[in-house]
């Protein structure tokens, strides 16, 4: 499972991280949901990066809290993934009450957006998330947006 979970602003992350985040994300949305996407959209170099290593320092869960003005008006949280081997355990559940609980230290009161994968819905629901507008389709997976209120 999860051994740490570690926050970096993208300049403090060391090359072997940026790799295995990179690695994961590419194995999850490239191959394992077979979409062709350019991954490297020029917003990791602005965001925050939530990571969850194992005890071997492999790269388990990931996400990146992504500042006001950027992918939204609001703060957002995107490329939220968890590795195959450990899917099923809670992994993803845990990574979003981690990020959430991040953006609660770096903002205080804020509202967070997201672009959900429809299938997903249920799940950010249960975290407090609530749709707003209608689905869409982004790169050819139908998606919604989400918006919930972090307070302290």
């Amino acid at each position: 499972m999860i051994h740490s979970w570690k926050i970096k602003k993208f300049k403090d992350l060391k090359s072997s991280e940026v790799y295995k985040i990179l690695q994961l994300r590419n194995e999850v949305f490239v191959v394992e949901q077979n979409c062709v996407y350019q991954d490297a959209d020029g917003k990791d170099a602005k965001s925050f990066h939530l990571i969850g290593f194992s005890q071997m320092d492999d790269v388990l869960a990931y996400c990146r809290i992504v500042p006001a003005g950027i992918s939204y008006e609001e703060v957002s949280i995107g490329r939220v993934v968890t590795s195959p081997k450990i899917r099923g355990k809670g992994v993803g559940k845990e990574l979003m009450v981690q990020a959430l609980e991040k953006i609660k230290l770096l903002y205080s009161n804020v509202q967070v957006r997201i672009g959900a994968q429809v299938y997903l819905k249920e799940f950010y629901a249960e975290m407090g998330f609530v749709p707003v507008g209608k689905e869409y389709m982004e790169d050819n997976i139908p998606h919604i947006e989400m918006i919930k209120k972090v307070m302290l």
